[in-house]
């Protein structure tokens, strides 16, 4: 072997090693890079919303479906009508203790059992304080106007209430009073059943 080619077999092997050398630094740079990291997290919670009433303005219970309605207290009369008969019934309602928002409460339904009924008419009005409720009430603010039919809530305009202060408190009630009429046309020995529904809001 001549000086001159074992020369060049040095310069090739040193050439080999040194990219060797350089595959090994750019992996160890690879392993080596730093890492850093944030996590971020958030829990979330509904709030509590729910409404309830009172026949007696001092005791109250949620009546949340048709089959469990509170029974109004008509004044008396309500069981022998005649034509130009008017008796009225006080209800309260109110938020909950714990519920977290304001409400608007709109009378939603109606609804006479039997359906085809005629001969009685109502009208829902709010008044300052539960006493103020008669067949004549107190400083009255109609919800509902006076001769509507009672398969009917056309014409209702909603009311407010608001959250009880502190939250865990139930919210200052709204007093309604339920004005019910007959008409010339009511029958003899005919009865009816009337189920209305307020629809409480979250605002």
């Amino acid at each position: 072997m001549t000086e001159s080619s074992g020369r060049g077999r040095r310069r090739k092997l040193k050439a080999i090693m040194a990219g060797g050398i350089a595959l090994g630094l750019g992996a160890t740079i690879t392993l080596a890079a730093w890492n850093d990291s944030e996590y971020a997290t958030g829990t979330f919670t509904a709030g509590t919303f729910s409404m309830e009433g009172s026949t007696n303005g001092t005791t109250y219970a949620e009546h949340p479906t048709a089959g469990t309605a509170a029974a109004l207290t008509f004044s008396t009369g309500f069981d022998s009508m005649s034509p130009g008969s008017v008796v009225a019934a006080p209800f309260a309602v109110r938020l909950t203790a714990a519920t977290t928002y304001n409400a608007t409460v709109t009378v939603a339904s109606a609804t006479p059992a039997p359906p085809a009924f005629v001969g009685l008419t109502y009208g829902i009005a709010t008044v300052p304080a539960f006493a103020n409720c008669s067949a004549t009430p107190t400083s009255p603010t109609w919800i509902v106007a006076q001769g509507t039919a009672l398969n009917s809530v056309t014409g209702a305009v909603s009311f407010n209430l608001t959250q009880g202060t502190p939250p865990t408190t139930p919210g200052a009630p709204a007093f309604l009073c339920f004005v019910v009429t007959a008409g010339g046309t009511l029958v003899q020995g005919t009865s009816v059943t009337q189920t209305w529904q307020l629809l409480a809001t979250s605002v």
